[in-house]
């Protein structure tokens, strides 16, 4: 049985029809028994993106539950940027994700912010103290950084710039976030890492996921989920067993909170949670 005093959270994409909608609510009607400390929503690049975002940021406020958009510096200007901040401001949302986020293809300009860290410093300029921010983490190290090195001081940067915490991206490999936790400490980086789980659902999708964002499957787990090809409930099922144990590590570490990547369903999210004893 874990601790099940571990926070957790739990991480949306905007819908983008109404069916998306009303099934995103039942998901998080789900969601909530297990007492979450926030939802959060990722923040596209494109202009209706966004627009769902802060959509179905305030049907999550509306509906009693701490809610935490994404902010990205991908298309954003630091006037739109303004105007979000306080329209959350006013709405009581006390906790922004604040990212560089991934240019679509196309798309050319990043747009007025380049780095999360001039994000983070502009949201404390407009705003103060009033917001809670969260960055993102790479234990397995960004894709597009040059070095090790570089990543690690490049996430010092956006700490300093004044975040609260962060969140880190996937991985399987308990080791990667240990170690990075304790570079991170040298550097004097003293706030929470909170680890990002994703539960094993479909492999080709978890496959193609890892390969854009640099999240590493470890070989004898993708040689074994590639053995299963169709057979989903053999992938689910080592899926299930792998997660929860990567999450029984993380809780045995000490980890200042779990923060799942739902792909807007409940069911593998709730499996692990249940097994770690949360009720």
């Amino acid at each position: 049985m874990g601790n099940t005093t571990t926070p957790i959270s739990f991480e949306f994409y905007p819908p983008q029809t109404p069916e998306g909608i009303e099934k995103l609510a039942a998901v998080r009607q789900r969601l909530a028994t297990v007492k979450p400390e926030f939802f959060s929503v990722t923040f596209g690049a494109g202009g209706s993106t966004q627009d769902r975002t802060l959509e179905t940021i305030k049907q999550i406020h509306a509906e009693g539950y701490s809610a935490t958009p994404h902010l990205s510096c991908v298309g954003s200007t630091r006037e739109n940027v303004r105007a979000l901040l306080l329209t959350y401001k006013d709405m009581g949302i006390k906790r922004i994700v604040a990212l560089r986020g991934d240019l679509p293809s196309g798309m050319h300009s990043i747009g007025e912010f380049h780095y999360a860290n001039e994000l983070v410093s502009y949201i404390r300029a407009q705003t103060g103290d009033h917001f809670h921010i969260e960055v993102a983490a790479y234990p397995e190290f960004h894709p597009q950084a040059n070095s090790a090195r570089d990543d690690m001081l490049n996430f010092k940067r956006k700490m300093n710039a004044g975040a609260n915490s962060a969140i880190t991206q996937y991985f399987y490999n308990a080791d990667a976030y240990f170690r990075f936790v304790e570079e991170a400490r040298k550097l004097g980086v003293t706030a929470p890492i909170v680890p990002g789980i994703m539960p094993i659902v479909r492999y080709s999708q978890l496959a193609r996921f890892s390969d854009n964002c640099g999240a590493d499957i470890p070989r004898w787990l993708r040689k074994t989920m590639e053995g299963y090809g169709d057979d989903v409930e053999s992938v689910q099922s080592l899926g299930l067993d792998v997660v929860t144990q990567l999450c029984e590590k993380l809780i045995a570490g000490g980890v200042p909170g779990l923060h799942f990547y739902t792909l807007n369903h409940a069911d593998a999210s709730l499996a692990i949670l249940k097994r770690l004893g949360y009720r």
